[in-house]
């Protein structure tokens, strides 16, 4: 599977991104050619045909001078990504990501201020929901696991028509642990899925999870879950 990686001005995760897109791919035996190798996507390009999956990286994408996403959201490249999940086909966003897929209307919700209104970053632990998606292939539901989180925008907020749609739809694809939620998240929300559940966003950072000597390797797994799904492989 060959992943595409954002790359907007002012973004600042995408080369740790293409690094987990890569551990990913060679872990599943995917590490052979430059085919299979990951690459950026300019927020210029509007050609993803030579992709299998997009990642919308973390960082400060046109420095959030607006609104954290909104001005990268009428970047060319989200059309291209927006009818490739129209497609069908998989696109994570991390943390600015994610706010730019919600921006986008990919994903439901909003992410606010934390209510502290304070950067936080610090390593914290998610519980795996029951969301029907790819890029959860890898892992249970109810898992526990160790991811980074790192941003100051990172509140989910939803009214309460659309959040109780969230829940009965099982669009939750991550909570924060109990007694771990830091910026006031509705319902402990730290990642949700659209309605096929082939896209899919959180606020903490897997990508920097994918090697031990960072302290865990428990994001591995969601760079994975496509190829898993696809393939029936075994990471």
């Amino acid at each position: 599977m060959k992943w595409g990686v954002l790359q907007f001005p002012g973004s600042c995760d995408e080369r740790d991104a293409l690094n987990a897109c890569q551990i990913a791919a060679t872990a599943l035996g995917s590490e052979g050619g430059s085919g299979s190798l990951p690459r950026l996507v300019w927020h210029e390009e509007t050609d993803l045909s030579d992709v299998d999956g997009i990642v919308v990286p973390g960082g400060f994408s046109y420095g959030d001078y607006l609104r954290a996403g909104a001005i990268a959201r009428f970047s060319p490249a989200m059309t291209a990504v927006a009818e490739f999940a129209a497609a069908g086909g998989p696109v994570l966003g991390i943390c600015n990501g994610f706010q730019v897929l919600c921006e986008s209307g990919l994903l439901p919700g909003a992410l606010l201020t934390n209510e502290k209104t304070r950067f936080i970053c610090r390593q914290g632990e998610l519980i795996v929901g029951e969301a029907q998606s790819p890029f959860l292939s890898g892992y249970e539901a109810g898992q526990r696991i160790s991811i980074p989180f790192k941003h100051q925008s990172g509140r989910f907020f939803a009214p309460a028509d659309l959040l109780e749609e969230i829940e009965s739809n099982n669009q939750v694809a991550f909570r924060y642990a109990p007694g771990q939620n830091p910026n006031g998240s509705l319902n402990d929300i730290a990642g949700v899925t659209n309605e096929a559940g082939n896209v899919i966003g959180l606020m903490p950072h897997p990508e920097h999870a994918v090697e031990a000597f960072a302290g865990s390797t428990d994001g591995l797994a969601l760079f994975q879950g496509p190829a898993i799904a696809a393939t029936g492989a075994v990471a």
